[in-house]
């Protein structure tokens, strides 16, 4: 396999500033507005978004953290006897709120319909939104994402890695492409 960075930390923090003046703009007010963030990475994409809309608005907007791993639906593929199971920390009501969910990568969709089941499961939202950093293609399911950060068509066989700080040491985003 080779490996590519084809986005750097710069391009990287400006696609999530792009995508946080999205979200203010498509809003009237921030104010019924919460992130949630997928486990692991959009999580930390979740925080760094509510940051920026803090500088930005002035206001805190409320990060909740999903895990999907019940809801998903290749399971019985996975080769462990039992799915490893990180908390979900939602700490606050959905109701009456729009909730953006947040991913590093959509690819075929079924980690957002994973998400949503797992987000009704906690309560009814008013609506819910998607905000990905990278939109790869090869949708499976009907669903799109609402924010995008970049959009980088690419092969099946090929792999988006996006690397955050908080997890990697370091921001950017590689292709890796079978030899």
């Amino acid at each position: 396999m080779s490996e590519k960075e084809i986005i750097d930390k710069m391009t990287m923090s400006r696609a999530l500033t792009r995508i946080t003046y999205e979200i203010i703009e498509r809003h009237k007010g921030i104010d019924d507005i919460v992130l949630v963030g997928i486990k692991t990475r959009g999580i930390y994409l979740a925080k760094r978004i509510a940051e920026r809309l803090k500088q930005l608005e002035g206001k805190d907007i409320p990060v909740g953290e999903l895990d999907i791993t019940l809801y998903r639906d290749d399971n019985h593929e996975i080769k462990k006897e039992e799915p490893t199971i990180n908390d979900t920390n939602v700490p606050f009501p959905l109701e009456n709120k729009e909730v953006i969910l947040i991913d590093d990568v959509i690819f075929t969709g079924r980690t957002i319909r994973a998400a949503l089941d797992a987000i009704m499961d906690l309560g009814r939202p008013d609506k819910i939104s998607l905000a990905v950093l990278v939109d790869r293609g090869h949708r499976e399911l009907p669903i799109r994402a609402d924010y995008v950060g970049k959009n980088i068509p690419t092969s099946k066989s090929e792999q988006i890695i996006v690397a955050v700080e908080e997890v990697d040491g370091h921001d950017g985003i590689t292709i890796k492409k079978d030899n």
